[in-house]
């Protein structure tokens, strides 16, 4: 987060508070952790228990659903199990380490707005 959009970096911090305080009992949480959530709340199987690989396709379903908006992923289809897969559309730019969170930090707030769940 850069102090060039301090918005932006309230908001990543309440969104980061408020699902902290919802779903891990106030500890700490991460990109990753945010990311795996949206997979979780997007492939809507909350109460099943997954395997390890299953986390990975977890986070990457959330990937690819907060940068749909931008034009880099299509929704494809459900598969057989109900797992969405996505198509890339759009190769993503070249970017540093630190763009490459800032974007994925601003699809993620903008994600959860769009939800209602921050404001």
């Amino acid at each position: 987060m850069t102090s060039r959009d301090p918005l932006l970096k309230t908001r990543w911090e309440m969104l980061l508070d408020k699902l902290a305080a919802k779903f891990a009992e106030g500890a700490p949480m991460d990109v990753e952790g945010v990311l795996y959530l949206v997979g979780l709340q997007e492939l809507g199987q909350l109460h099943r228990r997954f395997k390890k690989d299953d986390n990975v396709n977890l986070m990457h379903i959330g990937i690819c659903t907060v940068l749909e908006p931008y034009g880099y992923y299509r929704f494809d289809f459900f598969d057989e199990e109900g797992w969405p897969h996505f198509e890339l559309t759009s190769p993503l730019p070249p970017l540093k380490s630190g763009e490459q969170s800032l974007l994925i930090k601003e699809a993620l707030v903008d994600y959860f707005l769009k939800k209602g769940f921050i404001d």
